[in-house]
């Protein structure tokens, strides 16, 4: 294989990996923006996902049928997991220090982690995804799998829908203005805790597909795998510029390529050095990210 079909090959393989941080970020860059809290238990809600999915096919049997259904239950059981999460751990802590939400996100993080380590059934063994059968195409001497094509269309539907239901619904338009000013919402009769809670059914809902796609594509899960993925989301978020939906999707993708060129060209263990990186650059660079705007603070 020459250079120029590497790098394409590369590339294609790094928009596939980039679907799933984008979908992940999204969920990170939509709570930032309506409660200003990152959210780092975020990544787990994946893991999450992924093994719902993974009891489902257990049950069922892996066909393209069967993983296309084990998406629903995945999602139903997140978004109901997120919206505990946010009314028992984070909700009291709304008009505390950011700093306390911080902490608590980190806990939470640590508690679902070690959690699904005592669960039966889990444990903290890895275990094999089911996963299709191998099929590849090949056009114009690059190589995509039948698992890629999965991902770029769920990746493509659900963001569809999100910039749907974000731009022309009326919960849409209530969460753009909760994220705009949050008190003046409120007085405007925006029910401001039910917007959180959509943020956050949304959010983890995209955090389950991602699961499952990301579990699709390496198909070994264990009760940690969440954590790196989480953490590179988090970095396409801040590298789009959190906060902002079409930046949170631009740095998923910018980061997949990035890494996926790093392991094709560089050393696979860099791959992660050059995320950070990346992150750290953007920080000094641009702090706002890529799409985000300036904020000022008052004093």
């Amino acid at each position: 294989m020459d250079y120029l079909q590497q790098f394409c090959q590369q590339t294609l393989n790094g928009m596939s990996l980039g679907s799933i941080y984008a979908l992940l970020a999204l969920g990170y860059t939509m709570v930032y923006g309506i409660v200003k809290l990152i959210n780092f238990a975020h990544g787990d809600i994946l893991m999450v996902g992924a093994f719902v999915s993974y009891f489902f096919l257990r049950r069922w049997g892996i066909t393209p049928v069967t993983l296309m259904l084990s998406f629903l239950p995945a999602m139903l059981f997140c978004l109901t997991l997120g919206v505990l999460i946010e009314k028992i751990c984070y909700k009291p802590l709304r008009d505390q220090p950011r700093i306390n939400t911080l902490i608590t996100a980190i806990g939470v993080s640590f508690f679902l982690e070690n959690g699904a380590r005592v669960i039966p059934g889990i444990g903290p063994n890895p275990r094999v995804f089911p996963t299709l059968s191998a099929v590849n195409y090949t056009l114009l001497g690059v190589n995509i799998s039948q698992v890629q094509i999965l991902v770029f269309i769920v990746a493509i539907i659900l963001m569809v829908l999100l910039n749907y239901i974000v731009s022309f619904t009326k919960i849409g338009k209530a969460m753009r203005a909760v994220s705009f000013d949050k008190g003046a919402a409120y007085l405007m009769g925006i029910n401001v805790d039910r917007v959180i809670s959509f943020t956050f059914v949304l959010g983890s809902s995209l955090a389950a597909a991602a699961g499952i796609l990301f579990a699709s594509s390496y198909p070994q899960i264990e009760p940690y795998m969440g954590t790196m993925p989480g953490m590179k989301a988090f970095i396409a978020a801040v590298l789009g510029g959190i906060g902002s939906i079409p930046g949170a999707v631009l740095g998923g993708f910018i980061l997949g390529v990035a890494e996926t060129l790093a392991k094709g060209f560089l050393s696979s263990q860099l791959s992660d050095a050059i995320a950070f990186g990346l992150l750290i650059i953007i920080l000094v660079v641009k702090p706002s990210g890529l799409l985000g705007k300036p904020m000022g603070e008052k004093v």
